[in-house]
């Protein structure tokens, strides 16, 4: 069965980056869509950004519009989210999740990583 395995997360200032990545050992991602998602404490788990498996992007959140980019590698078997300009409302657990072909909202996700903890503060 896919598995997902999120990496990148930790502790960053205001205004700082980090790239998160998504990666799924012995399985190949081509044919997934891949979203990115994130659940801040007491809040629901929002979609942030996905990638559909031809590479079309599609971001969700108003908020991280112009700053976060997600991306594939498909050498590397990996989907990545660059955040850059990080704000204290991005602290969150981030997760990534997979469906077959096209991105799908949070409920249509067939696969969920366990999430990594990222913490905007200074």
């Amino acid at each position: 069965q896919l598995q997902l395995v999120e990496s990148g997360g930790g502790l960053v200032q205001p205004g700082g980056s980090l790239r998160l990545s998504c990666t799924a050992p012995g399985f190949s991602l081509d044919y997934y869509a891949i979203g990115w998602f994130r659940q801040a404490p007491g809040k629901e788990r929002e979609r942030v950004s996905c990638m559909n498996y031809v590479g079309e992007k599609l971001n969700y959140a108003d908020s991280v519009k112009g700053r976060f980019t997600i991306s594939r590698d498909k050498a590397k078997n990996t989907v990545y989210l660059q955040m850059n300009s990080l704000k204290p409302e991005g602290t969150a657990v981030y997760y990534c999740a997979a469906v077959t072909y096209y991105c799908s909202g949070r409920e249509g996700m067939d696969y969920w990583g366990k999430g990594t903890l990222v913490t905007v503060s200074s």
